[in-house]
Protein backbone atom coordinates (compact mmCIF):
# COMPACT_ATOMS: atom_id res chain seq x y z
CA UNK A 1 0.00 0.00 0.00
CA UNK A 2 1.26 3.21 -0.97
CA UNK A 3 2.70 5.76 1.95
CA UNK A 4 0.50 9.12 2.59
CA UNK A 5 2.37 12.55 1.27
CA UNK A 6 2.51 15.45 3.22
CA UNK A 7 4.00 18.87 2.26
CA UNK A 8 6.62 20.14 3.40
CA UNK A 9 4.57 23.53 5.02
CA UNK A 10 2.23 20.73 7.37
CA UNK A 11 5.50 19.41 8.87
CA UNK A 12 7.20 22.82 9.05
CA UNK A 13 4.40 24.15 11.03
CA UNK A 14 4.14 20.57 13.05
CA UNK A 15 7.98 21.64 14.30
CA UNK A 16 7.13 24.86 15.01
CA UNK A 17 4.01 23.81 16.81
CA UNK A 18 5.99 21.47 19.11
CA UNK A 19 8.64 24.54 19.82
CA UNK A 20 5.51 26.99 20.55
CA UNK A 21 3.17 24.94 22.40
CA UNK A 22 5.19 22.06 23.94
CA UNK A 23 8.41 24.08 24.69
CA UNK A 24 10.26 21.95 22.77
CA UNK A 25 14.01 22.68 21.67
CA UNK A 26 14.57 22.48 18.30
CA UNK A 27 15.98 18.93 17.40
CA UNK A 28 13.47 17.79 20.24
CA UNK A 29 10.19 19.20 18.27
CA UNK A 30 11.87 18.09 15.60
CA UNK A 31 12.84 14.27 16.48
CA UNK A 32 8.76 14.33 17.85
CA UNK A 33 7.64 15.70 14.23
CA UNK A 34 9.43 13.13 12.45
CA UNK A 35 8.18 10.05 15.17
CA UNK A 36 4.46 11.71 15.10
CA UNK A 37 4.46 11.41 10.91
CA UNK A 38 6.29 7.97 10.31
CA UNK A 39 4.14 6.42 13.38
CA UNK A 40 1.00 7.45 11.18
CA UNK A 41 2.71 5.94 7.91
CA UNK A 42 3.64 9.05 6.37
CA UNK A 43 6.45 8.77 3.56
CA UNK A 44 9.29 11.22 4.96
CA UNK A 45 11.48 11.00 2.00
CA UNK A 46 10.58 14.13 0.57
CA UNK A 47 10.44 15.91 3.50
CA UNK A 48 13.45 18.57 4.55
CA UNK A 49 13.95 17.08 8.54
CA UNK A 50 15.52 20.86 9.67
CA UNK A 51 14.07 23.22 11.62
CA UNK A 52 13.04 25.99 8.71
CA UNK A 53 14.21 29.76 9.85
CA UNK A 54 11.87 32.05 10.62
CA UNK A 55 11.83 35.89 10.12
CA UNK A 56 11.50 38.30 12.90
CA UNK A 57 8.04 39.14 12.62
CA UNK A 58 7.42 35.84 13.12
CA UNK A 59 4.85 34.91 10.21
CA UNK A 60 4.82 30.93 9.58
CA UNK A 61 4.31 31.88 5.95
CA UNK A 62 7.66 33.20 6.33
CA UNK A 63 9.76 30.16 7.68
CA UNK A 64 12.53 29.35 4.87
CA UNK A 65 14.73 26.54 4.65
CA UNK A 66 18.67 27.32 3.62
CA UNK A 67 18.08 25.63 0.19
CA UNK A 68 15.43 28.13 -0.08
CA UNK A 69 17.13 31.10 0.97
CA UNK A 70 19.96 30.58 -1.57
CA UNK A 71 17.46 29.73 -4.15
CA UNK A 72 15.47 33.20 -3.41
CA UNK A 73 18.87 35.20 -3.75
CA UNK A 74 19.11 33.72 -7.18
CA UNK A 75 15.74 34.45 -7.58
CA UNK A 76 16.44 38.00 -7.30
CA UNK A 77 19.09 38.54 -9.58
CA UNK A 78 18.27 36.13 -11.82
CA UNK A 79 17.44 39.08 -14.49
CA UNK A 80 20.26 41.28 -13.55
CA UNK A 81 23.47 39.79 -12.31
CA UNK A 82 25.90 37.81 -14.29
CA UNK A 83 26.97 33.89 -12.27
CA UNK A 84 29.89 35.83 -11.27
CA UNK A 85 27.81 37.79 -8.78
CA UNK A 86 25.58 34.98 -7.77
CA UNK A 87 28.70 32.86 -7.54
CA UNK A 88 28.66 31.87 -3.72
CA UNK A 89 24.48 31.73 -3.59
CA UNK A 90 25.33 29.17 -6.54
CA UNK A 91 27.47 26.94 -4.65
CA UNK A 92 25.26 27.26 -1.97
CA UNK A 93 22.50 26.30 -3.71
CA UNK A 94 24.41 23.22 -5.43
CA UNK A 95 25.79 22.35 -1.80
CA UNK A 96 22.39 22.17 -0.20
CA UNK A 97 20.99 20.25 -3.14
CA UNK A 98 23.56 17.74 -2.71
CA UNK A 99 22.56 16.69 0.44
CA UNK A 100 19.40 14.48 -0.05
CA UNK A 101 17.20 14.33 -2.00
CA UNK A 102 14.32 16.00 -0.32
CA UNK A 103 16.72 19.56 -0.54
CA UNK A 104 16.27 19.49 -4.41
CA UNK A 105 12.94 17.80 -3.89
CA UNK A 106 11.69 21.06 -2.05
CA UNK A 107 13.27 23.61 -4.60
CA UNK A 108 11.83 22.15 -7.49
CA UNK A 109 8.57 22.18 -5.69
CA UNK A 110 9.48 26.66 -5.46
CA UNK A 111 10.44 26.64 -9.59
CA UNK A 112 14.21 26.18 -9.00
CA UNK A 113 14.97 25.09 -12.26
CA UNK A 114 13.82 28.10 -14.55
CA UNK A 115 16.10 30.14 -12.21
CA UNK A 116 19.05 27.57 -12.74
CA UNK A 117 18.54 26.94 -16.00
CA UNK A 118 18.67 31.04 -16.89
CA UNK A 119 21.98 30.87 -14.85
CA UNK A 120 23.50 27.97 -16.84
CA UNK A 121 22.18 29.98 -20.63
CA UNK A 122 23.67 33.27 -19.22
CA UNK A 123 26.93 31.82 -18.58
CA UNK A 124 27.21 29.89 -21.87
CA UNK A 125 30.15 31.43 -22.98
CA UNK A 126 32.60 31.83 -19.95
CA UNK A 127 33.74 28.49 -19.04
CA UNK A 128 34.16 28.94 -14.86
CA UNK A 129 30.53 30.87 -14.63
CA UNK A 130 29.39 27.76 -16.83
CA UNK A 131 30.62 24.98 -14.72
CA UNK A 132 29.39 26.54 -11.74
CA UNK A 133 25.76 27.08 -13.16
CA UNK A 134 26.02 23.40 -14.54
CA UNK A 135 27.05 21.86 -11.31
CA UNK A 136 23.63 23.19 -9.94
CA UNK A 137 21.71 21.86 -12.65
CA UNK A 138 23.04 18.65 -12.45
CA UNK A 139 22.73 18.52 -8.45
CA UNK A 140 18.77 20.03 -9.00
CA UNK A 141 18.27 16.84 -11.61
CA UNK A 142 19.85 14.22 -9.71
CA UNK A 143 16.39 11.93 -9.33
CA UNK A 144 14.28 14.67 -10.81
CA UNK A 145 14.29 14.18 -14.88
CA UNK A 146 10.93 15.18 -15.30
CA UNK A 147 12.53 18.61 -14.72
CA UNK A 148 14.38 18.80 -17.87
CA UNK A 149 12.42 20.59 -21.06
CA UNK A 150 13.11 21.24 -24.55
CA UNK A 151 14.89 24.60 -23.68
CA UNK A 152 17.10 22.62 -21.10
CA UNK A 153 18.26 19.36 -23.75
CA UNK A 154 18.83 22.54 -26.65
CA UNK A 155 21.25 23.83 -23.75
CA UNK A 156 23.40 20.53 -22.40
CA UNK A 157 23.38 19.82 -26.67
CA UNK A 158 24.74 22.96 -27.10
CA UNK A 159 27.21 22.76 -23.94
CA UNK A 160 28.30 19.53 -25.46
CA UNK A 161 29.34 20.78 -28.23
CA UNK A 162 30.74 24.00 -27.76
CA UNK A 163 32.76 22.62 -24.84
CA UNK A 164 34.01 18.98 -26.41
CA UNK A 165 37.62 20.24 -25.54
CA UNK A 166 37.30 21.09 -22.29
CA UNK A 167 37.00 17.94 -19.70
CA UNK A 168 35.67 19.88 -16.84
CA UNK A 169 32.94 20.89 -18.25
CA UNK A 170 31.90 17.98 -20.06
CA UNK A 171 32.07 15.87 -16.98
CA UNK A 172 29.53 17.98 -15.17
CA UNK A 173 27.68 18.45 -18.73
CA UNK A 174 27.51 14.68 -18.72
CA UNK A 175 26.51 14.41 -15.70
CA UNK A 176 23.69 16.45 -16.52
CA UNK A 177 22.23 14.08 -18.75
CA UNK A 178 22.73 11.16 -17.24
CA UNK A 179 20.35 12.72 -14.32
CA UNK A 180 18.03 13.43 -16.82
CA UNK A 181 17.90 10.10 -18.64
CA UNK A 182 17.70 8.05 -15.95
CA UNK A 183 14.17 6.51 -15.83
CA UNK A 184 12.81 9.17 -18.14
CA UNK A 185 12.26 7.30 -21.79
CA UNK A 186 11.26 11.00 -23.50
CA UNK A 187 14.37 12.87 -22.54
CA UNK A 188 16.24 9.58 -23.90
CA UNK A 189 14.87 9.42 -26.90
CA UNK A 190 14.87 13.20 -27.66
CA UNK A 191 18.47 13.67 -26.81
CA UNK A 192 19.42 10.76 -29.13
CA UNK A 193 17.07 12.39 -31.91
CA UNK A 194 19.04 15.77 -30.91
CA UNK A 195 22.66 14.11 -31.59
CA UNK A 196 23.51 12.99 -28.29
CA UNK A 197 25.32 9.65 -28.57
CA UNK A 198 28.03 10.63 -30.93
CA UNK A 199 29.22 13.52 -28.35
CA UNK A 200 29.21 10.79 -25.56
CA UNK A 201 31.43 8.52 -27.68
CA UNK A 202 32.92 11.46 -29.37
CA UNK A 203 34.11 12.96 -25.46
CA UNK A 204 35.12 9.48 -24.11
CA UNK A 205 37.26 8.97 -27.25
CA UNK A 206 38.95 12.33 -27.00
CA UNK A 207 39.16 12.40 -23.36
CA UNK A 208 40.16 8.47 -22.85
CA UNK A 209 42.96 9.32 -20.33
CA UNK A 210 40.26 11.20 -17.67
CA UNK A 211 39.00 8.98 -15.61
CA UNK A 212 36.03 10.84 -13.89
CA UNK A 213 35.08 11.97 -17.44
CA UNK A 214 35.42 8.13 -18.73
CA UNK A 215 33.35 7.08 -15.92
CA UNK A 216 30.59 9.64 -16.46
CA UNK A 217 30.09 9.20 -20.54
CA UNK A 218 30.20 5.40 -19.97
CA UNK A 219 27.44 5.49 -17.14
CA UNK A 220 25.26 7.49 -19.37
CA UNK A 221 25.54 5.91 -22.66
CA UNK A 222 24.45 2.91 -20.54
CA UNK A 223 21.60 4.52 -19.35
CA UNK A 224 20.20 5.66 -23.13
CA UNK A 225 20.35 1.89 -23.51
CA UNK A 226 17.75 1.30 -20.38
CA UNK A 227 13.89 0.12 -20.45
CA UNK A 228 13.27 1.95 -16.72
CA UNK A 229 10.68 4.36 -17.43
CA UNK A 230 7.61 2.28 -16.34
CA UNK A 231 5.46 5.52 -18.03
CA UNK A 232 6.09 3.61 -21.18
CA UNK A 233 5.63 0.41 -22.77
CA UNK A 234 7.85 0.22 -24.82
CA UNK A 235 11.01 2.09 -25.55
CA UNK A 236 14.40 2.14 -27.66
CA UNK A 237 16.80 0.66 -25.54
CA UNK A 238 17.70 -2.24 -27.90
CA UNK A 239 17.62 0.29 -31.26
CA UNK A 240 20.14 2.82 -28.45
CA UNK A 241 22.35 0.00 -28.20
CA UNK A 242 22.72 -0.78 -31.60
CA UNK A 243 23.36 2.83 -32.76
CA UNK A 244 25.72 3.01 -30.49
CA UNK A 245 27.54 0.05 -31.63
CA UNK A 246 27.06 0.67 -35.42
CA UNK A 247 26.65 4.20 -35.82
CA UNK A 248 29.11 5.70 -33.07
CA UNK A 249 32.01 2.57 -32.40
CA UNK A 250 30.69 2.58 -29.40
CA UNK A 251 32.27 -0.66 -28.40
CA UNK A 252 36.51 -0.13 -29.68
CA UNK A 253 35.67 3.72 -27.93
CA UNK A 254 34.79 1.77 -24.71
CA UNK A 255 37.61 -1.11 -24.42
CA UNK A 256 39.93 1.59 -26.12
CA UNK A 257 39.11 3.57 -22.65
CA UNK A 258 39.49 0.47 -20.78
CA UNK A 259 42.76 -0.30 -21.57
CA UNK A 260 44.14 3.50 -20.60
CA UNK A 261 42.88 2.69 -17.09
CA UNK A 262 43.92 -1.02 -16.21
CA UNK A 263 44.87 -0.06 -12.47
CA UNK A 264 41.63 2.14 -11.92
CA UNK A 265 38.83 -0.10 -10.64
CA UNK A 266 35.71 2.15 -10.50
CA UNK A 267 36.21 3.29 -14.13
CA UNK A 268 36.90 -0.89 -15.17
CA UNK A 269 33.73 -1.80 -13.35
CA UNK A 270 31.74 1.28 -15.20
CA UNK A 271 33.26 0.03 -18.47
CA UNK A 272 32.17 -3.67 -17.75
CA UNK A 273 28.75 -2.64 -17.10
CA UNK A 274 28.30 -0.84 -20.16
CA UNK A 275 29.91 -3.65 -22.54
CA UNK A 276 27.23 -5.65 -20.86
CA UNK A 277 24.21 -3.26 -22.24
CA UNK A 278 25.96 -2.95 -25.51
CA UNK A 279 26.11 -6.71 -26.21
CA UNK A 280 22.51 -7.53 -27.65
CA UNK A 281 23.22 -9.21 -30.81
CA UNK A 282 25.07 -12.36 -31.29
CA UNK A 283 27.73 -9.73 -33.86
CA UNK A 284 27.92 -7.75 -31.02
CA UNK A 285 29.13 -10.40 -28.62
CA UNK A 286 31.80 -11.52 -31.13
CA UNK A 287 32.84 -7.99 -31.96
CA UNK A 288 33.63 -7.42 -28.11
CA UNK A 289 35.78 -10.39 -28.24
CA UNK A 290 37.59 -9.78 -31.51
CA UNK A 291 38.68 -5.94 -30.56
CA UNK A 292 40.31 -7.47 -27.49
CA UNK A 293 37.36 -7.05 -25.18
CA UNK A 294 37.33 -10.45 -23.62
CA UNK A 295 41.28 -10.75 -23.19
CA UNK A 296 40.95 -7.41 -21.15
CA UNK A 297 37.99 -8.78 -19.35
CA UNK A 298 39.45 -12.20 -18.53
CA UNK A 299 42.88 -10.51 -17.35
CA UNK A 300 40.61 -8.45 -15.03
CA UNK A 301 38.91 -11.49 -13.60
CA UNK A 302 42.35 -12.80 -13.18
CA UNK A 303 44.09 -9.97 -11.80
CA UNK A 304 41.63 -8.40 -9.51
CA UNK A 305 39.12 -11.30 -8.02
CA UNK A 306 40.08 -9.95 -4.24
CA UNK A 307 37.74 -6.59 -5.32
CA UNK A 308 34.10 -8.05 -5.05
CA UNK A 309 32.29 -5.11 -7.16
CA UNK A 310 34.55 -5.24 -10.23
CA UNK A 311 34.36 -9.05 -10.13
CA UNK A 312 30.52 -8.96 -10.05
CA UNK A 313 30.64 -6.80 -13.03
CA UNK A 314 33.36 -8.55 -15.07
CA UNK A 315 30.94 -11.86 -14.50
CA UNK A 316 28.05 -9.31 -15.77
CA UNK A 317 30.15 -8.63 -18.86
CA UNK A 318 30.92 -12.34 -19.76
CA UNK A 319 27.47 -13.48 -19.11
CA UNK A 320 26.38 -10.97 -21.89
CA UNK A 321 28.94 -11.70 -24.18
CA UNK A 322 28.37 -15.72 -23.82
CA UNK A 323 25.33 -15.51 -25.25
CA UNK A 324 27.23 -16.33 -28.34
CA UNK A 325 28.22 -19.86 -28.87
CA UNK A 326 31.77 -19.37 -30.15
CA UNK A 327 32.37 -16.74 -27.38
CA UNK A 328 31.74 -19.41 -25.09
CA UNK A 329 34.05 -21.81 -26.16
CA UNK A 330 36.65 -18.81 -26.12
CA UNK A 331 35.64 -17.72 -22.64
CA UNK A 332 36.41 -21.48 -21.43
CA UNK A 333 39.61 -22.27 -23.58
CA UNK A 334 40.93 -19.08 -21.54
CA UNK A 335 40.60 -20.25 -18.76
CA UNK A 336 37.24 -18.85 -17.43
CA UNK A 337 35.71 -21.64 -15.84
CA UNK A 338 38.30 -21.76 -13.22
CA UNK A 339 38.56 -18.11 -12.74
CA UNK A 340 34.90 -17.99 -12.15
CA UNK A 341 35.06 -20.80 -9.66
CA UNK A 342 37.76 -18.92 -7.75
CA UNK A 343 36.01 -16.00 -8.14
CA UNK A 344 32.99 -17.36 -6.47
CA UNK A 345 34.74 -19.23 -3.76
CA UNK A 346 36.41 -16.15 -2.76
CA UNK A 347 33.81 -13.94 -2.62
CA UNK A 348 31.25 -16.54 -1.34
CA UNK A 349 29.16 -14.48 1.07
CA UNK A 350 28.70 -12.07 -1.20
CA UNK A 351 25.22 -12.83 -2.61
CA UNK A 352 25.68 -10.60 -5.88
CA UNK A 353 29.16 -12.01 -7.16
CA UNK A 354 27.42 -15.86 -6.35
CA UNK A 355 24.61 -14.62 -8.15
CA UNK A 356 26.49 -13.74 -10.98
CA UNK A 357 29.11 -16.29 -10.89
CA UNK A 358 26.00 -19.03 -11.14
CA UNK A 359 24.73 -16.98 -14.34
CA UNK A 360 27.98 -17.23 -16.30
CA UNK A 361 28.13 -21.14 -15.60
CA UNK A 362 24.79 -21.36 -16.84
CA UNK A 363 25.27 -20.05 -19.87
CA UNK A 364 28.57 -21.46 -20.47
CA UNK A 365 26.78 -24.94 -20.17
CA UNK A 366 24.05 -23.96 -22.20
CA UNK A 367 24.29 -26.51 -25.47
CA UNK A 368 27.56 -27.04 -24.68
CA UNK A 369 28.32 -31.17 -23.03
CA UNK A 370 32.34 -30.22 -22.94
CA UNK A 371 32.00 -27.16 -21.16
CA UNK A 372 29.52 -28.94 -18.63
CA UNK A 373 32.32 -30.88 -18.56
CA UNK A 374 35.22 -28.45 -17.24
CA UNK A 375 32.60 -26.92 -15.19
CA UNK A 376 32.15 -30.19 -13.13
CA UNK A 377 36.09 -30.99 -13.09
CA UNK A 378 36.84 -27.30 -11.92
CA UNK A 379 33.96 -27.36 -8.85
CA UNK A 380 31.63 -25.28 -10.90
CA UNK A 381 28.81 -27.32 -8.94
CA UNK A 382 30.04 -27.37 -5.99
CA UNK A 383 30.38 -24.15 -6.02
CA UNK A 384 26.97 -23.11 -7.06
CA UNK A 385 25.75 -25.53 -4.02
CA UNK A 386 27.61 -23.70 -1.56
CA UNK A 387 25.94 -20.89 -2.85
CA UNK A 388 22.64 -21.75 -2.43
CA UNK A 389 23.51 -23.23 1.08
CA UNK A 390 24.98 -19.69 2.17
CA UNK A 391 22.07 -17.22 0.61
CA UNK A 392 19.29 -18.96 1.12
CA UNK A 393 17.28 -15.61 1.31
CA UNK A 394 18.51 -14.75 -1.69
CA UNK A 395 15.99 -15.83 -4.82
CA UNK A 396 17.96 -14.77 -7.25
CA UNK A 397 21.16 -16.98 -6.39
CA UNK A 398 18.90 -19.76 -5.96
CA UNK A 399 17.10 -19.65 -9.23
CA UNK A 400 20.57 -19.20 -11.10
CA UNK A 401 21.83 -22.17 -9.62
CA UNK A 402 19.22 -23.95 -10.68
CA UNK A 403 19.75 -23.13 -13.61
CA UNK A 404 23.43 -24.05 -13.41
CA UNK A 405 22.41 -27.17 -12.30
CA UNK A 406 19.86 -28.31 -14.74
CA UNK A 407 21.92 -26.84 -18.06
CA UNK A 408 24.69 -29.00 -16.44
CA UNK A 409 22.63 -32.21 -16.94
CA UNK A 410 20.25 -31.75 -19.74
CA UNK A 411 22.93 -32.63 -22.36
CA UNK A 412 24.90 -34.46 -20.07
CA UNK A 413 22.89 -37.63 -17.74
CA UNK A 414 26.14 -38.68 -16.73
CA UNK A 415 26.48 -35.65 -14.60
CA UNK A 416 23.48 -36.15 -12.17
CA UNK A 417 24.53 -38.59 -10.12
CA UNK A 418 27.70 -36.98 -9.04
CA UNK A 419 25.52 -33.76 -8.33
CA UNK A 420 22.80 -35.51 -6.54
CA UNK A 421 25.54 -36.84 -4.68
CA UNK A 422 26.94 -33.47 -3.25
CA UNK A 423 23.22 -32.79 -2.01
CA UNK A 424 21.82 -30.82 -4.64
CA UNK A 425 17.70 -32.43 -4.67
CA UNK A 426 17.85 -31.33 -1.18
CA UNK A 427 18.62 -28.03 -1.77
CA UNK A 428 16.70 -27.15 -5.03
CA UNK A 429 13.72 -28.90 -2.78
CA UNK A 430 14.21 -26.14 -0.48
CA UNK A 431 14.47 -23.21 -2.62
CA UNK A 432 11.17 -24.71 -4.31
CA UNK A 433 9.48 -23.79 -0.30
CA UNK A 434 10.84 -20.86 0.32
CA UNK A 435 10.93 -19.22 -2.52
CA UNK A 436 7.28 -19.36 -5.30
CA UNK A 437 9.43 -17.89 -7.99
CA UNK A 438 12.20 -20.88 -8.45
CA UNK A 439 8.53 -22.99 -8.81
CA UNK A 440 9.29 -23.49 -12.81
CA UNK A 441 13.56 -23.33 -12.80
CA UNK A 442 13.31 -25.60 -9.37
CA UNK A 443 11.03 -28.56 -10.73
CA UNK A 444 12.82 -28.33 -14.14
CA UNK A 445 16.40 -29.23 -12.95
CA UNK A 446 15.09 -32.01 -10.23
CA UNK A 447 13.03 -33.28 -13.86
CA UNK A 448 16.51 -33.32 -15.07
CA UNK A 449 18.31 -34.81 -12.83
CA UNK A 450 16.49 -37.79 -12.34
CA UNK A 451 14.45 -36.88 -9.04
CA UNK A 452 10.79 -36.94 -8.61
CA UNK A 453 8.90 -34.10 -9.26
CA UNK A 454 5.31 -33.21 -8.79
CA UNK A 455 4.48 -31.04 -12.28
CA UNK A 456 0.51 -29.92 -11.49
CA UNK A 457 -0.83 -29.82 -14.91
CA UNK A 458 -3.38 -26.40 -14.77
CA UNK A 459 -5.35 -26.83 -17.22
CA UNK A 460 -6.16 -29.28 -19.65
CA UNK A 461 -8.87 -28.32 -22.13
CA UNK A 462 -11.31 -30.67 -21.06
CA UNK A 463 -13.79 -31.77 -18.78
CA UNK A 464 -16.53 -29.05 -18.46
CA UNK A 465 -17.31 -25.80 -20.44
CA UNK A 466 -17.76 -22.08 -20.09
CA UNK A 467 -20.67 -20.94 -18.69
CA UNK A 468 -21.63 -17.24 -19.00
Amino acid sequence: MAKRRITQETFDAVVRENMEEFEMGPDEALNEAVEQFESQGVDLSYIVKAVAAVSSDDKQEEQSHKVLQALDSLRIGKDSASVKEVTADIKRFTEHCSLEFAQRYLAAQKDAYPVILSYCQKSVEEQEAVLTALAALAALTDGQPDLLDAEGQRFLLNVLKKYEADSSVLRVAICTVRHCCLKHEQNRQDLVKGGVLPLLTGATAQHSGCAELVKEASAALRIMTFDDDIRVPFGQAHEHAKMIVLQHNGLKVLIESAKAHLGNTSVLRELCATLSHLAVRNEFCQDICDLGGLKLIMTLLAESYETPELVRQVLSAIRAIAGNDDVKDAVVNAGGVELIVIAMNKHMNISAVCEQGCACLSVLALRKPNNCKVIMENGGALAALQAMKTHTDKVNVQKQACMLLRNLVSHMSNLSQPILEMGAEALITQALQTHEDCGDVGKAALRDLGCHVELRELWTGKKGSLTY
